[in-house]
This record gives C-alpha cells, structure tokens and sequence, in this order.
C-alpha cells in the first residue's frame, strides 16, 4: 500500500470516527489545504421551508464530486440541514433529530452537535426548523470567504468564496421569490444559480457537482421517505444549471422544452400522406397544393399599386389555405394517431400526435405503397 493511500484512509477513517460524543480527535489539515479524500463539502447551499405547503429543502453545490452524498438533509414536518466545510455527515440527521425528538431550536441543536468537537472550528453547519427559526455556525477555521446569512425561512451559508457577495445574491434571489406562487424546489435552484453567477466557490480546475433534496408531508416520495424530489449531478461543468434542467425537464415546469403552434407545408404534405392511406378525410376531395402568387412582373414598374393589391389578395388566399390544410390540428392528431395504433407505433408514454423518425418512415412507406396500387389500378 502506497504512502499516499495510506494518507487518505488515515484521514477518511479519523472523520468517519466522530460519533456520538462527537470526537474528530485526530489532526485536520487547514481547510486550505489539500483535500485527498474529498471530504471538503459544501461551498454554498441554502436551508430553506415552504410554510404554505410544509416543505423543507436544501439545495447545495461545491467543487467536490457527489455533494449529494454529504451535505443535504431534509425531513417531513421537522426541517432541514446543511452539514459542510470538513463534513461531520451525522450532524444532519442528528440536527434533525435533535429538533424533532429533542424539541430544541436550531441554534440549541447546533450547539449540542459542537459541544465537545475538538475540530468545531473548521465546521460549517446551517438548520432550519418548520417554525421558521434557522441558525448557522461557521467555523473561524474555514477557508476566506466564509459566513452565513439568515432570513425569513431560509439560511445561507458558504465557505472558500470569492466574497460576501455570492451569500447576498443567493438570499436575495430567495427573497424576491417570496409569495410569488413558485414551488420551493425552483426557489431553492434560482437561488443557487444566482450565487453561481456571483462568483461562487473562489476554487478553480476542480470537479463540481449540485444536489437538492425537498420533504414534503403531503407526498411519501418513491421510496416512501416523504422525499418528494432528490436531484444529485455528481459531476458537471456547470452542476447547478444541470440540475435546473433535470428539474425543469422531469417535473415538466414552462421553459423545459421550446414550443409553439405547428403550421406549414410539412403540415400540408403530412396531410396528403394521411389521406392517401386513407386515415385522413377518406373520399374526400384531395389535399390540395398550397396557393401560387400568379402576376405580372412588368407590374414592379409599371404599376406598383396593382401590384400590391394581388399580393394582398395572394396573402388572403394563402392565410385561408392553411388555415383549413397547414395547421397540425385535432383532426391530423387524430389520424396520426390512428396511423400510428395500425402500424404499431403506438406505445405508452407517447403523447398524442407524435410525428417522429418512426412514424414518418412507415408513413412514408404506407403513401408510397398506396400511390403504386393507385397507379396499377384500371
């Protein structure tokens, strides 16, 4: 076993020890020192609840891999924490225990957890309870810049900034999201980002990651934890907007996908497929070509003001056309989806009308097939 090896497990082993009684005796590095076994967590994070709804949550993100695993602790009807800087994971749980089974405020909990830690200095915890109260301890120890802030429901706390600043945008981002209607999730993740934007974590050339976790009394989550949402990027260029995309793309929130109303000549030629497979307007009279602009060009000299006025009336006619045949209205939906259904297509999680890669190759397929019989036939 290598020297260095034996360093990390020396140092893994010496934090994993702090029990109960809260030991950590054996010597920590300053925290500007180097960090082998990944155990300085936690750069920024926010601890924060949802009266209204009885949520607690806290969001977080660092320049270590896999935050997730270390900082974050939430728990239905009782609060939640953030245990950061040269990480005492327990002092999560136990915070919470404390608070739930002890009836003591977040301070008091915080105290109790440091009361007799000898490396307490180099510690940085944030709390809140479901009355609101929160508290933070930073240890004198912890790299510049490093401190906490308090507000209305939330705390705030970092460690290894660029400044005050990165504390200040993430609080007041928080703040302003205050009675707006917004999920406390998405509060928490704009908060975060706006610390980012700030500057964030002065360390630079590191591994980054984010996590999130939010209790919700009202949902026992997937693993019946009353964890409503757990979001962990265990390492990403830019954690923290990846974890707003996971967020906005798997909780289907507005601005997780680019959308508007469907219209023009694939719409057209869609519609005339359909309807030569016989799943749109069978029998009817066929999907015509969309409209062409007939003039006379000598008109651009001659008489501009003829000229305008059939293209005004071409614009009519074009507007009317694909009103009725350039729009990918209930009916197309409908006929693709019957196409779709026939042709085996049809599968769970899709929504409705969908025109992929998929159906468009047995469509094209079906049209083809149905032009040669039309050919063929006497």
């Amino acid at each position: 076993m290598t020297r260095p090896t034996i360093l990390v497990l020396a140092i893994v082993a010496a934090l994993l020890s702090a029990g109960e009684n809260g030991a950590a005796r054996a010597a920590h590095p300053p925290a500007h020192e180097a960090d082998p076994a990944g155990l300085l967590n936690g750069t920024f994070s926010i601890c924060a609840i949802d009266r209204k709804t009885g949520e607690s949550g806290v969001a977080v993100t660092t320049r270590v891999p896999f935050v997730g695993r270390a900082v974050p602790w939430v728990r239905a009807g009782v609060g939640a924490a953030a245990t950061q800087a040269w990480t005492v994971v327990e002092y999560g749980p136990r915070a919470l225990d404390l608070i739930q089974k002890k009836r003591l405020a977040p301070e008091e909990a915080i105290g109790r957890l440091l009361a007799d830690d000898r490396g307490r200095e180099r510690r940085q915890i944030g709390v809140i309870d479901m009355q609101g109260r929160s508290h933070a301890f930073t240890g004198s120890e912890n790299g510049v810049w490093a401190g906490s802030r308090q507000g209305p429901d939330y705390t705030v706390q970092g460690n290894l900034l660029v400044g005050k600043e990165v504390i200040d945008a993430v609080a007041d981002r928080f703040e302003s999201t205050a009675g707006t209607g917004m999920v406390l999730a998405e509060r928490l993740i704009l908060a975060l980002e706006a610390g980012q934007r700030a500057g964030g974590d002065r360390r630079r050339g590191e591994l980054q990651s984010a996590a999130i976790r939010i209790a919700d009394p009202r949902d026992p989550g997937r693993a019946g934890d009353f964890v409503s949402l757990a979001i962990d990027v265990g390492e990403h260029p830019e954690p923290v907007q990846e974890m707003k995309r996971v967020y906005f793309t798997t909780q289907h929130r507005l601005g997780w996908r680019s959308f508007s109303g469907i219209a023009g000549d694939d719409v057209v030629e869609l519609k005339r497929m359909l309807q030569a497979t016989g799943h749109f307007r069978p029998g009817g009279p066929p999907v015509p070509e969309p409209p062409e602009p007939v003039f006379d060009r000598s008109l651009v000299r001659k008489d501009p003001e003829k000229l305008r006025a059939i293209f005004d009336e071409f614009s009519k006619r074009e507007e009317a056309f694909f009103k009725e045949f350039g729009n990918f209205d209930e009916e197309a939906i409908a006929a693709v989806d019957v196409f779709r259904r026939e042709h085996g297509l049809d599968h769970p999680g899709h929504p409705r009308g969908l025109v992929d890669t998929a159906f468009i190759e047995a469509l094209r397929d079906a049209f083809q097939s149905a032009m040669r019989a039309r050919r063929t036939t006497p």
